[in-house]
């Protein structure tokens, strides 16, 4: 099982109303919750990891886990408000202000994770969950913790509107790096954490830390990978965009798909990917993503909407 921890929230999508006025239509959300989706939709075995809220929006989150057979033995429930984010969709990329104060996921602390299962194979991170207290330090410690005995999966999702202490959060990333097996990275997650420095010499230093595969998004110009065996490029898929949102997520749940689907997802193997996996890994994954952007809102492919071999 693929447990991916962090964020479930409502995206409360711009929509033109009758009378020529915005009004917002609220959808499930939130990078982590997006990625477990995904992960469930292509045919693995997922859990989520995370806090839900017992009020309608909460509801609403739960329902979709559920339709798509995730587990929800390590979801953390309270009576506390969902979190949810106004998206504007007017420019190339959406942009987001989330409501998040004393929200059930963001005030979980390390008393409230559940004793995780043998079956569990690899831990997924990232986002606005790895920003605010309690829950970021509960998720990077629960990252520390379980490093040694599973894979662990870093998505950073960059959201500077968020981020109140930048130096903070990068030294929290910093830390994330050193327990990471797997990272996946935007050029605009780039520009944040590092923008004196190439992908390439970031990507590489990772890898001198013992991350086994660095992944960088690139948008139109398609998908670096970086490992041992050296550098990976695919161009992007060729699709007319209805929105991005989700997009980044779908790549990743695509990505942890296509090496679970190899055994590669474990600590006995993660060592043992070779080029031919991960250029498997970075087309299933560019395929997933450029179905969820050619869609409104994120809504990740099912297994039976992926193209056949």
């Amino acid at each position: 099982m693929i447990l991916c921890c962090g964020e479930a929230l409502i995206d409360l999508l711009p929509l033109e109303g009758s009378n020529g006025k915005t009004t917002y239509f609220p959808c499930n959300g939130g990078s982590i919750y997006n990625t477990c989706i995904a992960l469930a939709r292509l045919g693995d075995s997922v859990g989520f990891l995370g806090g839900i809220s017992t009020d309608f929006f909460g509801q609403s989150i739960q329902k979709g886990l559920q339709e798509c057979s995730v587990s929800s033995l390590y979801s953390i429930f309270s009576d506390r408000p969902s979190t949810v984010a106004f998206v504007k969709l007017d420019g190339p990329d959406p942009e987001y202000i989330f409501l998040d104060e004393n929200s059930a996921g963001r005030m979980i602390q390390n008393n409230n994770i559940p004793e995780l299962q043998d079956d569990i194979s690899a831990l997924h991170f990232g986002s606005i969950s790895l920003i605010h207290e309690p829950a970021a330090s509960t998720y990077e410690n629960l990252a520390k913790q379980e490093s040694p005995y599973r894979i662990i999966s870093l998505d950073p999702n960059i959201r500077p509107s968020q981020i109140t202490d930048a130096a903070l959060h990068l030294e929290r990333l910093e830390r994330m790096i050193d327990h990471s097996d797997i990272i996946k990275v935007s050029l605009e997650d780039l520009d944040w954490m590092a923008p004196n420095l190439s992908p390439e010499v970031l990507a590489l230093s990772w890898l001198e830390r013992d991350v086994k595969l660095v992944v960088v998004t690139r948008g139109q110009h398609g998908v670096s990978a970086f490992s041992t065996h050296g550098q990976i490029d695919i161009p992007a898929k060729s699709v007319k965009v209805a929105d991005t949102i989700g997009a980044g997520d779908t790549f990743m749940a695509g990505l942890l798909h296509s090496l679970a689907s190899k055994n590669k997802l474990s600590r006995a193997q993660i060592s043992h990917i070779d080029i031919d996996d991960i250029k498997e890994a970075l087309n299933l994954a560019s395929t997933a993503a450029s179905i969820t952007v050619s869609r409104q809102g994120a809504n990740p492919p099912w297994q039976h909407e992926m193209p056949q071999d």
